[in-house]
């Protein structure tokens, strides 16, 4: 087990399922339970899965001049984004590079949301800060869980009194869950039509206990980031620090659509716009001819060239597939592509194919019913 400096109120959950909370972004984080990953992960494809996501780094920016902040620090134009929506983008350098991934949401009253990771969104924040009238703060008694399936709608919608069928994709609400006040956005990290809670830590183990308690018999069930790691693979989601790093630029990695061309100002607009044109790779997929996950990290080559390194591996049980996220020289990087995969302790073929793997025109994170 890791010491962290920041802690789950559901450490005691985690415990009990077979969790050692090995430390991702200074919490402790149930990596494996007891239960088969693929079990959980068949979960979250048939019925639903619930995730601990609280070492995300909940930051809140409140005063008259946080949306300017916000708006300041990521990559879209929050100007259109109402209360009640959020956005996902990118945090830049001033070279135009990734440091950071993020949602940023509209809570309204002049009060805005930043969930990220292991990146540098906080100290980006508190450059673009300086000077300003808004106060910031990050809470780690605001806990995060996320149930992700198919049946997340119906179980949740029978104890909240907000209707869930009508909360559209990157929308959230104020509203209670099982008595408990929280916050519900129809976001996630799986593939699937999902959604996360936020809640305070005083609260958050009675939500964990219910939805584990309702949807016991439903075929829900508690889920590991082994588990999480092998969904979002499949649904080609990035994880900064493996797929993206601060030496790629938003082109690069596939998050060009996060880009606002004609926002007025934002960290690293000119140098990120500069860099268009100038991929010296790019994200993409590949299905590797192999029997297990692949390591990370081994070369990808065409017709012996070296043109690309696999990111981030994963056997698919369901889709009996070795899958992989890599960055391939754009000339090798079309679906169809043969390449070989090589490594001092593996050499496979491997084909390049589109992504996202599993369901590819994301009808399922999308669907109004469920």
């Amino acid at each position: 087990m890791t010491d962290s400096p920041r802690t789950s109120e559901l450490a005691s959950r985690h415990r009990a399922l077979g969790s050692g909370l090995e430390d991702w972004n200074g919490m402790g984080t149930a990596w494996t339970y007891n239960t088969d990953p693929n079990d959980e992960h068949d979960a979250v494809r048939e019925a639903a899965g619930l995730f601990d996501m609280s070492p995300l780094k909940k930051v809140f920016m409140r005063g008259t001049d946080a949306g300017q902040v916000a708006n300041h620090i990521i990559t879209r134009d929050l100007i259109r984004v109402a209360p009640g929506q959020s956005v996902y983008g990118a945090i830049l350098t001033e070279r135009g590079t990734v440091c950071d991934d993020a949602i940023i949401a509209n809570n309204g009253s002049e009060e805005w949301y930043v969930c990220h990771g292991s990146g540098e969104s906080m100290e980006r924040i508190g450059e673009s800060a300086a000077g300003r009238n808004v106060d910031i703060e990050l809470d780690d008694d605001l806990h995060n869980i996320s149930l992700q399936g198919p049946k997340a709608l119906g179980l949740l919608d029978q104890h909240t009194p907000a209707d869930l069928s009508k909360l559209k994709y990157f929308h959230h609400q104020a509203t209670e869950l099982f008595g408990h006040k929280c916050r519900i956005s129809r976001t996630g990290y799986s593939g699937e039509r999902g959604y996360e809670i936020l809640a305070d830590r005083s609260v958050i183990c009675d939500l964990w206990d219910n939805i584990l308690g309702y949807g016991a018999d439903e075929g829900i069930m508690p889920c590991s980031f082994t588990a999480l790691d092998k969904v979002r693979i499949e649904a080609a989601l990035l994880f900064f620090g493996y797929d993206m790093t601060d030496e790629h630029s938003p082109w690069e990695v596939g998050l060009g659509f996060t880009v606002s061309r004609t926002k007025e100002n934002f960290r690293g607009k000119e140098a990120v716009l500069a860099l268009k044109g100038k991929e010296r790779f790019l994200a993409a997929g590949i299905v590797a001819d192999h029997s297990d996950a692949l390591a990370g990290g081994e070369k990808l080559l065409l017709k012996d060239e070296e043109v690309g390194v696999v990111n981030s591996p994963a056997w698919s049980h369901r889709m009996q597939k070795s899958l992989a996220l890599v960055h391939l020289h754009p000339t090798a990087a079309a679906p169809g592509t043969e390449l070989d995969v090589a490594s001092d302790n593996l050499t496979c073929g491997a084909r390049v194919e589109a992504i996202p793997f599993y369901d590819p025109e994301k009808k399922r994170v999308h669907a109004q019913q469920q």
